[in-house]
């Protein structure tokens, strides 16, 4: 047993200095007034209340928007996607799996540049449109061009979250919403669903909370569009105020910890209610 104590030991350390010794500088700039040394340092809130700031907050609101409109779109796309996949044979799901992550294989930085040459006043969507005596058509550089660009990256994440707890059903359950006269409709709002909204919940996480925090994609598609990445972004390297940057990168990392929170504790609640309903059957 303490040959295999030790093991832990590496990943101790590893942890400690990659992960526990960053937050502790992070959190050490954002109670601490900006150009304080090691032998004296000013401690102050003034850098979390700045972040309530109506500039600020209207940036936070932002974020929560467009990180909002890019869950659904991704839900609205990936779910019937999923799904579909999940019907396929166990040779074709792999298949089109596989097609789902290969773009995924690509940086992610890559992937966006691709985006401007296709929304681009010259690029291929208004080269098409063209042609038809449409535009040309104002793409880049909006709100529409950060989502399109958030939902290409991350809609693989909702994808596979949602195919990997479909492809799992019992399918003697749908075939017994069958049995007793049940449509497909019925059956996918009574059946199916619930069963699969472990899944929805863990592809809305995974999505929600990369899109609130990115910063690559509104900056390479949203021109002048600002939102909480960038801000933090900016602090760090085009200001230099690390305190206001590290105040903010906690009050995010508080934000995520209790969504995290929440979609984790509405999961078990479904769980729970799954295994009462079918404790009640038997």
């Amino acid at each position: 047993m303490n040959t295999y104590r030790k093991l832990i030991y590496p990943y101790i350390v590893w942890g400690s200095v990659f992960i526990l010794l960053p937050m502790l500088l992070i959190f050490l700039y954002a109670v601490t007034m900006p150009g304080n040394s090691t032998i004296s340092l000013q401690f102050t809130l003034k850098n979390f209340t700045k972040f309530f700031d109506p500039v600020f907050l209207k940036v936070l609101l932002k974020s929560l928007q467009i990180a909002g409109m890019t869950t659904v779109v991704c839900l609205v796309i990936g779910y019937p996607l999923a799904y579909v996949i999940s019907r396929r044979s166990d040779r074709v799901q792999t298949l089109l799996i596989l097609l789902i992550t290969i773009p995924m294989w690509i940086n992610m930085l890559v992937r966006t540049y691709a985006w401007i040459s296709i929304l681009s006043d010259k690029g291929i969507i208004n080269t098409v449109l063209g042609f038809f005596g449409i535009g040309p058509l104002k793409l880049m550089y909006t709100d529409f061009a950060v989502i399109v660009g958030m939902v290409y990256n991350f809609l693989p994440f909702m994808i596979i979250q949602i195919y990997n707890v479909l492809a799992k059903m019992d399918e003697s359950l749908i075939e017994a919403s069958y049995d007793l006269g049940a449509n497909r409709y019925q059956t996918f709002r009574k059946i199916i669903f619930p069963l699969s909204l472990s899944g929805v919940i863990s592809g809305i996480t995974l999505v929600f909370l990369p899109s609130l925090s990115t910063f690559v994609i509104p900056q390479f598609l949203g021109g002048g569009t600002v939102l909480i990445g960038n801000l933090i972004e900016k602090q760090f390297i085009n200001i230099g105020d690390y305190n206001f940057g590290s105040a903010i990168s906690l009050i995010m990392a508080a934000l995520i910890m209790l969504s995290m929170h929440l979609a984790n504790r509405y999961d078990r609640d479904l769980e729970d209610r799954s295994v009462a309903k079918e404790a009640k059957v038997s």
